[in-house]
């Protein structure tokens, strides 16, 4: 939770677009049920067991693209999901991008994050130290608030959401339909 939580308020930047990070979700690995790599590698989620501050982007529903930072060590398969943002630099970009939205919805949720930011499965890999995709990091905020994670149907409820409280860049809270009620 800690590397989820140093990631709130980063910077990430790639084809002119830079967006201050507001939103993100941990993901566990293979003692996680509902991460990718909860089964162990897969040519999907094999970036994820490499080493940390590397790209893990994948295709959501076939057609959109979400990216993750791994942060655990070489083998652990730990990564935080970037689920929310607010676009400081390359809001024209953004908008060509995403379409005639408000600014505060060019990079709400995910997939709009990703869309904002251009990245595709080509991006997965990619190291955050340096490459086509700059991850800039900030002081870890002085408070954070909490949550379960969105969208998920197993491991549903741990509060591994984490976001900027009063930040209007935030997705809203959506419980997947198939999680165990509570």
């Amino acid at each position: 939770m800690a590397e989820a939580r140093a990631l709130l308020g980063a910077r990430v930047t790639h084809a002119g677009v830079t967006v201050r990070v507001t939103e993100v979700e941990a993901y566990g690995g293979a003692g996680d049920p509902a991460s990718h790599a909860g089964r162990g590698p897969t040519p999907r989620s094999a970036v994820m067991f490499g080493p940390p501050d590397v790209l893990y982007v994948y295709l959501s529903y076939g057609m959109h693209h979400c990216a993750n930072v791994v942060v655990g060590p070489e083998g652990d398969a730990a990564a935080v999901l970037l689920r929310a943002g607010e676009v400081i630099d390359g809001h024209a970009i953004a908008r060509q991008r995403r379409g005639p939205v408000p600014d505060v919805a060019l990079a709400r949720g995910p997939a709009c994050l990703g869309q904002a930011l251009a990245l595709t499965v080509a991006d997965s890999g990619t190291s955050l130290r340096g490459g086509p995709v700059a991850l800039r990091r900030s002081h870890p905020p002085a408070s954070a608030r909490t949550g379960p994670r969105v969208g998920v149907s197993k491991a549903a409820d741990r509060p591994w959401r984490l976001w900027l409280p009063g930040e209007s860049t935030v997705s809203a809270y959506r419980r997947s339909p198939r999680a165990p009620a509570r």
